[in-house]
């Protein structure tokens, strides 16, 4: 994939569109034998703040789910244990049973972008186990939470 083309039309800009943030405490077993957070760790980072943001959203009822259809993530800059990484998620794209997600993950204590990502999940059936059309109430929800026009 190369470079982060969807960190448009600067950094600062982009970051400006995300509505949902948490906090990230690295722990020690998340890094590597460099002291660095292991590559591996990113994902999990990346799939705590966005299950935090579903949940918010009230996504996970009783017969919806997600899938990750693709997900790519850039490493910008490194980062170490104990640092707290400021994560923050959101949706850069609404389809009729898809969000396209864009993600970061902003070092604290080193004042720097560490990693971005995005990636496409897939909106599921839970009962019949297909894709399924976004309700439109969770529709309208995501355009308000993200400010979409």
């Amino acid at each position: 994939m190369g470079r982060a083309t969807y960190i448009e039309p600067n950094v600062d800009e982009w970051l400006n569109k995300f509505h949902f943030h948490t906090d990230i405490k690295v722990r020690y077993s998340e890094t590597d034998m460099s002291g660095h957070i292991n590559n591996t760790s990113y994902a999990i980072y990346f799939e705590q703040v966005r299950a935090e943001y579903l949940h918010e959203l009230d996504f996970y009822r009783s017969d919806l789910t997600v899938v990750t259809a693709d997900f790519w993530t850039h490493y910008h800059h490194e980062a170490y244990f104990p640092d707290t990484l400021h994560a923050g998620v959101r949706v850069a794209k609404l389809g009729q049973k898809s969000l396209d997600l864009e993600y970061y993950l902003y070092s604290t204590e080193k004042q720097k972008l560490v990693a971005t990502a995005c990636g496409t999940l897939v909106v599921i059936d839970k009962l019949s186990n297909k894709t399924t059309k976004i309700p439109q109430q969770l529709r309208v929800q995501i355009q308000e939470t993200e400010q979409m026009t």
